[in-house]
């Protein structure tokens, strides 16, 4: 079973435009495809949020700086739940968009070289959001 999507991800997608710093660095993440969809979702988005002032106020910062803050995202993500949860039908539309969206995301699959030398240890990683533990990890303690 695969968990819901949140209005703070909805959200982040919504805005991928303003929060990637250039049209090429979104197309080297997701398909053509999915930034179009990317522009529909944020359109209804919008259009269900329009008249709450500080909805408003968002809207005209980003449209005056091309450039969207995290406090901001949270802000409109905070709005767009309260929205999903008294509108179901808006929310299982949103959250469909939202999956293809998610379905036109570019995987990176490049390869990754290390060459270690001297009995050297190296961690390489690729880690897109989340948290990502590197190395070894020693737990020391007084055995039971």
């Amino acid at each position: 079973m695969t968990e819901p999507i949140t209005a703070t991800a909805i959200a982040i997608l919504a805005f991928q435009t303003f929060i990637e710093s250039g049209s090429g660095e979104l197309a080297k993440k997701f398909t053509a495809e999915a930034i179009s969809k990317m522009d529909i979702l944020l359109k209804r988005i919008w259009t269900k949020l329009r008249g709450r002032p500080s909805v408003e106020n968002v809207k005209s910062s980003i449209e005056k700086t091309s450039k969207i803050t995290p406090e901001q995202i949270n802000q409109i993500a905070a709005y767009l739940q309260v929205s999903m949860d008294e509108d179901p039908e808006f929310s299982g539309e949103i959250r469909a968009l939202a999956k293809e969206i998610n379905a036109g995301k570019i995987i990176d699959q490049s390869n990754m070289t290390q060459n270690n030398f001297d009995q050297a240890k190296g961690w390489q990683t690729k880690v897109e959001g989340g948290t990502a533990y590197i190395g070894e990890i020693h737990i020391q303690g007084k055995a039971d």
